[in-house]
C-alpha cells in the first residue's frame, strides 16, 4: 500500500462522512470531560470529533499500529491546536497497550469487523481497557446507492470481490459486520444496542463532495477485482470513470445515499 495515497484518500473522503460520524458519535451521549481511546484511528479525523464531543476538560487517545497515520495525525491535531486534548500512540488493537479499566469509553470504526480478524477477540480486548458500567462502541459503512438508475449494475459490483469487502466469501456468517449485535452478548457487554445513519447527496454537488465519490468510486470498486461481465464492465467504466462523457456524477440530477450502522454496549458495572 503507498501510505502517502492512503492518507489523501481519507482527507478527500472525510467531507463526505464527516457530518454522519459527528451524528453517530453524538449519539452515544459521552460524559463531558471523559477520557477514551479512538482503537485503529489512522490520522486521527475522528479523534478530534471524539474531542469535540467530550469537551475541553476530556481527552481522546488514538491508537493505531502505523506510526506514518499517527504522525500525520499529530500533525492534523496540532493544525486544529488539540495538541492538548487528543494524543497518540502506537499499538495493535489485538494487544492493546494499555491497563485494565483505563478509559471512560472506547470507540473504533471501520476496524473491527472490517479486517481479517476475528472480531469477538477484539471487542474483548477493547472492553478490557474501559473502565466498568463504561461505554464500548464500534461503527462502519453498511451500505451504500451510489448509481442511481443502474440498480442491477450496482448489484452486480456489490457481488464481486472489491465489492464484498470486507466481507470476504468464505468468512463464517458470524463475523459479518451486522452481526455484531452477538459479539457484544459474547463478550459480556450489557444493554446492547444498534442504530443506522443514513447521508444522502444530490447535484449540484459541492467540489470537496464530489471528490469524495470519486475516490469512493475507486475505493468501492476496484476495477482489478470486479468479476464482471464484459457488457457490465463496459458500463461500470463508462458510468464509474471522470474522464468518460457518461460519468455519473455529471447528471443534473444525481442523488445518492448511504448507511452507517454503530453497534454499542456498557462493560459490566
Amino acid at each position: 500500500m503507498d501510505m502517502n495515497l492512503y492518507m489523501q484518500s481519507l482527507l478527500v473522503a472525510n467531507p463526505l462522512r464527516e457530518s454522519t460520524l459527528r451524528t453517530v458519535i453524538e449519539t452515544l451521549q459521552l460524559p463531558l470531560g471523559s477520557s477514551g481511546l479512538d482503537a485503529g484511528c489512522g490520522i486521527g479525523l475522528q479523534c478530534m470529533l471524539l474531542a469535540e464531543a467530550v469537551g475541553s476538560t476530556g481527552h481522546v487517545t488514538g491508537l493505531d499500529i502505523s506510526p506514518e497515520l499517527l504522525n500525520r495525525g499529530k500533525e492534523i491535531v496540532k493544525e486544529a491546536g488539540l495538541s492538548e486534548r487528543i494524543s497518540f500512540q502506537v499499538g495493535d488493537v489485538t494487544n492493546i497497550p494499555f491497563d485494565n479499566e483505563t478509559f471512560d469509553w472506547a470507540w473504533s470504526a471501520d476496524c473491527i469487523g472490517y479486517g481479517p480478524w476475528e472480531p469477538l477477540p477484539l471487542l474483548k480486548e477493547l472492553s478490557r481497557v474501559v473502565k466498568p458500567g463504561g461505554m464500548v462502541a464500534i461503527s462502519g459503512w453498511s451500505s451504500e446507492n451510489l448509481l442511481p438508475g443502474y440498480p442491477r449494475l450496482e448489484a452486480h459490483l456489490r457481488s464481486t470481490s472489491g465489492g464484498m469487502a470486507p466481507f470476504i466469501h468464505g468468512k463464517s456468517p458470524k463475523t459479518h459486520f451486522l452481526r455484531a449485535l452477538s459479539w457484544f452478548r459474547e463478550a459480556g457487554l450489557k444493554e446492547p444496542n444498534a442504530k443506522v445513519f443514513a447521508n444522502s447527496f444530490h447535484a449540484p454537488l459541492r467540489r470537496d463532495i464530489r471528490n469524495a465519490l470519486v475516490d469512493l468510486f475507486t475505493m468501492r470498486w476496484p476495477e482489478g477485482e470486479l468479476e464482471l461481465s464484459s457488457e457490465d464492465l463496459e458500463e461500470f467504466r463508462s458510468l464509474c470513470q471522470p474522464e468518460s462523457p457518461g460519468f455519473i456524477l455529471n447528471l443534473s440530477n444525481y442523488y445518492a445515499f448511504f448507511t452507517h450502522t454503530l453497534f454499542w454496549g456498557k462493560t459490566p458495572a
